[in-house]
């Protein structure tokens, strides 16, 4: 068994994949330099500086097999932080080059291809909510503060979202569990990484002196709106699952 130790990026991995060719490794996993605790001892250790270049090569060579389209497929596998996700990567990569004329992420008779399938419904399931139930609130700068705490690593995905549909105010997006974040300054879109974790406790502080007048009219305007002879728990939580109502205004 040979170990392969990388940063933990995506193109860190496919550096990783790149190298399990090179040097034709057979029996191999690959794993990220903050996740792995060695179990066999008598597991080659091989230590993976990424290069992007290496990285591109793999990359480029699934594309004209799979196409675009599926490598974002592989991109949601990775961001799911699955604690296989290397293996499965990297066994799509196998059957790609293996059957470079097949388009294989549909062969969902391969036990690793049906997992990917499942992960990225997943994955896509997460995004989705992420853009629904994401609530800002306005700070003493004038920009728009939102946090979350996704299962799975979303942030690039609903990126694109928010850029597109918030363009005239400035607006952050915090990744509680990750400890990064969005950043849109009315002219770039990036991402941004504080050197310590959001204080829950402080932030409030920083409201914008209009946002409590705000979230009271709100919360007033939800319960003037609900019926409670119509009220039916059962179909709302289904539609709103209790670990996202932290986020919504309404539910505080």
């Amino acid at each position: 068994m040979t170990t392969l130790l990388y940063d933990g990026s995506f193109d860190g991995l496919f550096t990783a994949i790149f190298e399990v060719f090179e040097y034709r490794y057979q029996d191999v996993e690959i794993v990220s330099k903050e996740r792995f605790h060695q179990k066999n001892i008598f597991a080659e250790i091989h230590e993976v500086i990424t290069q992007n270049d290496k990285a591109e090569r793999v990359l480029n060579k699934l594309e004209q097999s799979i196409g675009k389209q599926r490598i974002h497929q592989l991109l949601k596998v990775y961001l799911s932080e699955e604690p296989d996700l290397e293996q499965l990567i990297l066994s799509a990569v196998r059957q790609s080059i293996k059957n470079p004329t097949e388009n294989i992420l549909q062969n969902y008779a391969d036990n690793d291809i049906l997992k990917i399938s499942k992960t990225c419904k997943s994955v896509d399931r997460e995004r989705h909510r992420m853009t629904a139930f994401v609530r800002f609130e306005k700070m003493k700068d004038d920009v728009f503060f939102a946090k979350i705490d996704p299962d799975f690593n979303v942030l690039p995905l609903i990126l694109k979202h928010f850029r597109d549909r918030y363009q005239d105010q400035k607006w952050m997006i915090y990744d509680l569990k990750r400890n990064y974040g969005i950043l849109y300054d009315l002219e770039n879109c990036d991402f941004f990484y504080p050197d310590e974790k959001l204080d829950l406790h402080q932030y409030q502080q920083k409201f914008h002196d209009e946002e409590t007048q705000y979230q009271t009219l709100w919360q007033r305007y939800f319960t003037k709106t609900n019926i409670v002879e119509r009220k039916n728990l059962k179909l709302h939580i289904q539609h709103v699952p209790r670990r996202y109502w932290k986020y919504l205004t309404e539910k505080n």
